[in-house]
């Protein structure tokens, strides 16, 4: 990396300087018009990478590599084009993409990219984003900790990263392949193998790093045992485990082990991913030898009373709406190996989860956690032998937390709980519950099923990710809502945006009016497979707040209540997610498709930031857009066009300079009629800026206090110089407009992009200043911020200044928004002035709906 940074500076970087200062702005303009495309290629090829995950497509490893290749190109030429007009500026792209452009093709050599990461991390830190740093178990267990508030217990997990530092210590990489190649050829058995290769692991010394930090990471847990001894639980969890292909009871899972004998115990649990069981069981599921990558999980121990197993819906009768708990005295080891019988519950899923059937069996046995530490086997008391070991209220509990971890994993769940001595119920560990693999497949007559349900809308929009959503509807339209968006509510919007990441995992399905199946929401939507439907032009005209829903979109339809059986059908899992191209294109779609950089706003949105590619793309997306709105406010590019006034029958006096496809034909003079302009977004901001009615021509008077004051304040800032002071500007093409006015004492500047590409459109409005006081022009951008916040853009209001943005839009949404921008430029020209109290801010936003109202009336 260190490489392309110096070749970067030496060589690129003095070609480019001298480039940029030599670029015209019609230059730059065509550089941006570039990267759009180019965006918009990256978006397109994401898309079409992840529908790949759906399983209804055929795909090999050629395509794999052919994707990558292409989309690497497609991101370093975003790069470069960035590089051209913003010189020096972002360098550190070409680190980020270097490194994740390496990363990519070690996984398509074979080779598995092991995250960089600490040794060991605290369950507090982890959430399902660091499945590979700390594998499914672990992360699954602190998302339920996290996320749910559910009790789970104390614990941490010893990383990837520090099995790849134990590896590397002890040099066994080499090795290991030897032997696996050796068994592959049938040169030595799998028992061999398996002894030759746990013989190494267990022989290896620890890093002292690795030593220091498990350490660390247990005194961290002693805080929660009050001085005493400390007891831990430690399980694998390894890559792969808890997935789809669950590897149950493939890895060794140690109970009670003193905190002394962790680095003992952690061997063990890694030399137990080259059991002879585990080799045969990757063998058998397509997985190579090197595709082991061994997390462990460490957990306080947990006395456990009662253990059992809940399946939160039956496999065997899916369509009975009945989950399966069972349970048994002690700890749950015997159970889950099978070595005891154990209590069965069946239990409804729906409230108030009655208890529908029961098998009590005598249970004469029971494992119990030794004071010393470990576990043996005791007689159960007499009286508790045919006793259930579950009580009523403990189902309806167990019952509950099921459903509310299903919900957010969006699949049935096998769920593993305790109940300690004083009724505490812990989760142990919860994972995909395999409705296909166990022997009943799920039979359903769908369309007889559909014609008795009720279509609230069908065919409307396009589906960003198919799946079916059943949920509360909830209606998003500020950050605020974002901070209150309940758990299992399928998310209703106007526009889509990529803040939603922050609750998409929560949401069991999103519908919006407006937006693109190729945007940055929709792959955010993919990458954690919630079912979406975009642009459907009326999801938050025809949905209510709470109504419940079932969305559909496998087939585009949003049906009226719950439909079960579609719930059903979704369950059936399809054995292709079990290939290896599956996981190899998942694996490095990890590095293309995670969306991290959010907010533009945020201090982390940084080239620093940038861990995938859709990162980088963002990134660039939002400063090349910025630059071109830079460049255009400073008026630091020569345009190399004749200057052109636009004939207006408002006093305004504007200059268009048109670079390309702006104006229709050549003006026979410097004077352009309106119906000359071409421009679409132009066309659309004059269209408003003559909405009859706006344009108040009427003096107002000014109390000399309030001028002065105003005077003072914006002649005093950066905008006071001769540039701004002059001619109103606007710069034009066919699908662009910059507009700079002046308008008495303050300024507003449009800009705004609109092309038949919904992901390339947007539009940017700034607006400052005013001929009053502070107070009146701050209630002034009250005003209009407030107009702007109900047309759809977000708005950020600081005093008497106001930046407003709006994008991804359809060709016609984009216009009337610019529409609307246009009338209120032309409504709030001297507003200030009158708006002496908070009071008549509500006055004038009715007064300027009335005239929109009546404006669309007479068009």
């Amino acid at each position: 990396m260190n490489i392309v940074l110096q070749w970067a500076r030496s060589v690129l970087h003095p070609i480019l300087r001298r480039r940029s200062k030599d670029l015209s702005f019609m230059e730059i303009f065509t550089k941006f018009q570039t990267i759009l495309e180019f965006n918009n290629k990256v978006l397109d090829l994401m898309a079409e990478m992840g529908d790949k995950l759906s399983g209804d497509y055929i795909f090999d490893k050629q395509y794999i590599k052919s994707a990558c290749q292409k989309m690497a190109d497609y991101v370093y030429k975003l790069i470069y084009n960035l590089d051209t007009i913003t010189p020096h500026k972002y360098l550190r792209l070409y680190e980020a993409f270097a490194r994740i452009n390496s990363e990519i093709e070690e996984e398509l050599e074979g080779r598995i990219v092991i995250p960089e990461s600490d040794l060991t991390m605290s369950y507090h830190l982890v959430s399902r984003d660091f499945s590979d740093v700390v594998g499914a178990k672990n992360a699954n267990l602190a998302e339920i900790k996290n996320f749910l508030g559910v009790r789970t217990p104390e614990g941490f997990a010893i990383t990837t990263r520090a099995f790849k530092a134990y590896m590397d210590h002890n040099r066994l990489w080499s090795d290991i392949n030897a032997i696996a190649d050796t068994r592959a050829q049938g040169k030595i058995s799998t028992t061999e193998a398996s002894k030759r290769i746990q013989s190494l692991i267990k022989g290896g010394a620890m890093p002292p790093r690795l030593k220091k930090e498990l350490k660390k990471a247990v005194e961290s847990l002693s805080e929660y045992e009050s001085g005493k001894e400390v007891f831990l639980a430690i399980r694998s969890s390894a890559w792969g485990e808890d997935t789809e292909n669950t590897f149950a009871g493939q890895f060794l899972s140690l109970l009670n082990e003193p905190a002394d004998n962790l680095i003992h115990a952690y061997k063990e649990i890694l030399a137990s991913a080259y059991s002879p069981s585990a080799m045969e069981y990757r063998r058998e599921r397509g997985y190579s030898e090197k595709e082991v990558v061994m997390a462990v999980a460490c957990q306080l121990m947990v006395d456990a009373a009662v253990s059992g197993v809940l399946y939160t819906l039956d496999p065997q009768d899916p369509q009975k709406e009945l989950m399966v708990i069972s349970a048994t005295w002690g700890l749950g080891a015997p159970l889950v190996s099978g070595a005891v019988p154990p209590d069965q519950f069946k239990v409804s899923r729906e409230p108030p989860h009655e208890v529908k059937g029961l098998k009590i069996v005598r249970k004469a046995m029971r494992m119990v956690v030794k004071q010393e530490g470990g576990t043996e086997n005791v007689p159960v008391p007499d009286e508790l032998q045919t006793k259930a070991c579950l009580t009523n209220d403990q189902l309806r509990e167990l019952a509950e937390h099921g459903i509310m971890i299903e919900r957010y994993f969006k699949k049935p769940q096998d769920i593993e709980f305790a109940y300690d001595h004083s009724g505490n119920l812990y989760i142990l560990q919860s994972r995909q519950l395999n409705i296909g693999s166990q022997g009943a497949r799920l039979v359903c007559d769908i369309p007889s099923t559909l014609r008795g349900a009720h279509t609230i809308f069908s065919g409307k929009g396009d589906i960003a990710q198919k799946g079916i959503g059943i949920g509360k509807v909830f209606l998003v339209r500020s950050d605020e809502d974002l901070d209150r968006f309940p758990e299992g509510a399928v998310l209703v919007a106007r526009n889509t945006s990529p803040r939603f990441a922050k609750v998409i995992r929560k949401a069991a399905a999103v519908l919006t009016d407006i937006g693109s199946p190729t945007g940055h929401m929709a792959t955010i939507a993919r990458e954690f497979r919630v079912p979406t439907i975009v642009n459907t032009g009326i999801a938050t005209k025809v949905l209510k707040q709470g109504q419940e829903v079932t969305v559909d979109a496998e087939e585009n339809v949003v049906y009226e209540g719950k439909v079960k059986e579609l719930c059903y059908y979704e369950f059936n899992e399809e054995p292709f997610e079990e290939t290896y191209e599956y996981r190899l294109l998942r694996r490095v779609l990890k590095k293309i498709s995670p969306l991290n950089l959010l907010d533009p706003l945020d201090k982390k949105f940084t080239p620093r930031h940038c861990k995938t590619f859709h990162d980088i793309a963002r990134f660039i997306h939002e400063k090349a857009v910025e630059e071109i709105i830079e460049l255009s406010y400073y008026g630091t590019r020569n345009s190399h066009a004749p200057p052109l006034h636009l004939d207006l029958p408002v006093p305004l006096d504007l200059v268009l300079i048109d670079m390309g496809e702006g104006l229709s034909g050549r003006p026979m003079s410097r004077k352009v009629r309106v119906n000359e302009i071409r421009s679409i977004p132009m066309a659309a901001f004059v269209r408003g800026l003559l909405c009859p009615g706006a344009w108040s021509t009427e003096p107002t008077s000014v109390d000399f206090g309030s001028f002065m004051s105003s005077l003072t304040r914006t002649f005093s800032s950066s905008l006071a110089t001769p540039k701004f002071i002059g001619q109103n500007l606007a710069v034009i093409s066919l699908n662009y407009a910059n507009i700079s006015l002046r308008l008495g004492y303050h300024f507003n500047m449009i800009d705004a992009y609109i092309s038949e590409k919904i992901n390339d459109n947007y539009a940017y409005f700034r607006f400052l200043g005013g001929v009053t006081d502070l107070s009146r022009r701050s209630r002034r951008a009250k005003l209009v911020g407030e107009i702007l916040t109900m047309n759809d853009f977000r708005v950020d209001l600081r005093g008497d200044l106001v930046v407003a943005r709006v994008k991804k839009m359809g060709v016609e949404e984009m216009k009337e928004k610019l529409r609307i921008v246009g009338t209120l430029v032309a409504f709030t020209r001297q507003l200030d002035v009158q708006m002496v109290n908070d009071n008549q801010i509500m006055k004038f936003i009715e007064a300027f709906q009335t005239l929109c109202v009546d404006a669309t009336t007479v068009h």
